[in-house]
């Protein structure tokens, strides 16, 4: 019985690593939505890193989170580092190419929870009713990546993070602006 064990437990360790080594050397995670705003009012609160706030989930998984900025916060150079809990972790992000008002690159560096060096791309497209953003990610995904992308969805985990961002950047900028009164 134990022998039977055994053998479907390594069957199945052994399935889930040819699985694994299929898997592309490059891992991309994607999603879009439709923004009733310009492009100008959009990229304004994506190019800057202190208005991630109002939109970014991860600032929202750890409030007590440490924020950093060097180089600025907006612009090609402007880099923002986090020092937060387990969901948030640690890293940097520098801003890398800015096309205004419709692209802007980032990257991603992680150390924790565990390294990762990943580009970032906002793209942002005029369109009936409003302006498509798409929020993108790319990079390397070394064999123990491709492990966990078959235990894990990591599309659906990352992607899902996503999708609340773009639904916040969404209603951060359908609201209407706030119009300052003459003196």
């Amino acid at each position: 019985m134990l022998t039977y064990l055994a053998i479907t437990v390594l069957a199945l360790v052994a399935g889930v690593l040819i699985v694994a080594a299929r898997k592309p050397d490059l891992f991309q995670v994607s999603r879009s939505a439709t923004i009733r705003a310009t492009p100008e009012r959009i990229f304004a609160l994506l190019a800057d890193f202190q208005e991630w706030g109002a939109w970014s989930p991860y600032e929202k998984k750890d409030p007590a989170m440490k924020r950093s900025f060097r180089g600025g916060t907006s612009g090609v150079g402007a880099v923002y580092a986090f020092d937060g809990n387990k969901q948030a972790g640690t890293g940097e992000l520098a801003i890398v190419e800015v096309q205004a008002p419709v692209k802007l690159a980032v990257t991603l560096d992680m150390t924790k929870p565990m390294a990762c060096h990943n580009l970032i791309t906002f793209t942002l497209a005029p369109t009936e009713g409003g302006t498509l953003v798409t929020w993108h990610m790319q990079g390397a995904c070394p064999f123990m990546g491709k492990v966990m992308g078959t235990v894990f969805n990591m599309d659906r985990m990352v992607g899902g993070d996503f999708e609340k961002g773009l639904a916040a950047l969404k209603q951060a900028t359908e609201r209407p602006q706030l119009v300052a009164a003459a003196a």
